[in-house]
């Protein structure tokens, strides 16, 4: 239906009109008067035979925020997926150093050896409370992989370190270090230390995080692609040590905190006071449960999954929405556990998924601590 409007100067006896400016409005009908939905064909047909098609120009015009101080981050685009260098997926690896000089040449050895990416692959650094030249081994170590003239070394995308010291007063020797009596205090400050790294280096386009432990004696340069292709939440190794006696590797099991819970263990937790922190492999605490160092054969099936409890620190695989969704590291008892265990159990709570993987094996340097398993 077209309106059409007309002014009019109305005569002295045209068509009786005696009003000058008369408004006139006229209506002009195509098609018979009746709705869309109640035409025969033949109406439709001849209906449509008087429309044009309608020209639209411009309709929804992009709004433009043309401003430095704002800026978009659209997360829907960021996933986690068992394909991840297939599609690009950014990787973060964070490690907190303390007094790890004489790890770093190795550490970076090894980091250089992974097959994923390097362009993916963003590094991140906390160097707190260290009485030895952690940060300037890390500093020159940084710069020989980074240099881009290298052809045997790809350099990473990028490289943050933080600087923060937590007041931790114990020896790093190591018999104070794995004292009963130093796990408590040492285990929150070392949550403390992750989630401060964490918090500084995590970046919107990260779809994984990857916590390595500075001191790893080996570990296959596809770990990456081989844990990412799990497509788990959380995903940690097995982690032994080798130790040689006459001349055979006794393949000692180094990392107790990979569990599965017990009965034992929650009925000893209910007779705890909720700021208690239990901690593995002391006799203060006999929880009698499943550790996955105890498990497992390098030898045989390594994509082979068993689901954990508690985990350790040495190398875990999370997707980045876990820990954006607020699972961290407690610095604090958390169901009277803390730091790594406690994430485990902060995930678990929320309903992520936490892995280990028996059959897949990351060697640890021997601390002596432990005398190992034949």
């Amino acid at each position: 239906m077209e309106v059409g409007q007309s002014t009019a100067s109305a005569n002295e006896g045209d068509m009786g009109f005696h009003n000058k400016n008369t408004v006139l409005t006229l209506f002009y009908c195509w098609g018979p008067s009746k709705p869309p939905m109640q035409m025969s064909t033949n109406e439709a047909v001849e209906w449509n035979a008087h429309m044009q098609t309608p020209v639209i120009f411009n309709h929804h015009e992009p709004l433009v925020v043309n401003e430095s101080t704002i800026t978009r981050v659209d997360l829907n685009a960021i996933e986690s997926t068992r394909n991840a260098a297939t599609n690009e997926e950014r990787v973060l690896i964070l490690t907190p150093l303390r007094d790890a000089a004489p790890f770093l040449p190795q550490y970076f050895d090894l980091l250089s050896a992974l097959t994923y990416p390097h362009h993916l692959i963003d590094l991140g650094f906390l160097v707190g409370d260290s009485s030895d030249d952690t940060l300037a081994v890390l500093a020159l170590e940084l710069k020989r992989i980074q240099k881009s003239g290298d052809s045997l070394i790809k350099p990473f995308n990028s490289v943050i370190i933080v600087e923060k010291d937590f007041g931790a007063s114990t020896s790093q020797t190591v018999e104070e270090r794995h004292g009963f009596a130093a796990q408590a205090p040492r285990r929150k400050i070392m949550a403390r230390a992750r989630n401060y790294l964490l918090s500084a280096a995590l970046k919107p386009e990260h779809s994984w995080v990857y916590w390595r432990d500075s001191d790893i004696k080996d570990s296959p340069a596809k770990i990456i692609e081989d844990f990412t292709a799990h497509n788990r939440d959380i995903i940690v190794p097995n982690v032994w040590f080798h130790r040689y006696k006459d001349g055979k590797d006794i393949e000692g099991r180094f990392d107790y905190n990979s569990w599965v819970d017990s009965d034992k263990a929650r009925k000893l937790a209910s007779t705890l006071d909720k700021d208690t922190i239990i901690v593995e492999g002391y006799k203060e605490f006999v929880t009698g449960r499943t550790y996955m160092a105890k498990m497992g054969d390098w030898r045989r099936n390594k994509d082979e999954e068993l689901e954990l409890d508690g985990i350790g620190g040495v190398n875990i695989i999370v997707k980045a929405d876990v820990h954006r969704s607020g699972i961290n590291f407690p610095a604090y008892a958390f169901e009277n556990q803390a730091e790594t265990e406690g994430f485990a159990k902060m995930a678990k709570r929320a309903g992520y998924e936490v892995i280990g993987l028996p059959n897949y094996v990351v060697w640890h340097v021997d601390t002596e601590e432990k005398p190992g398993n034949a």
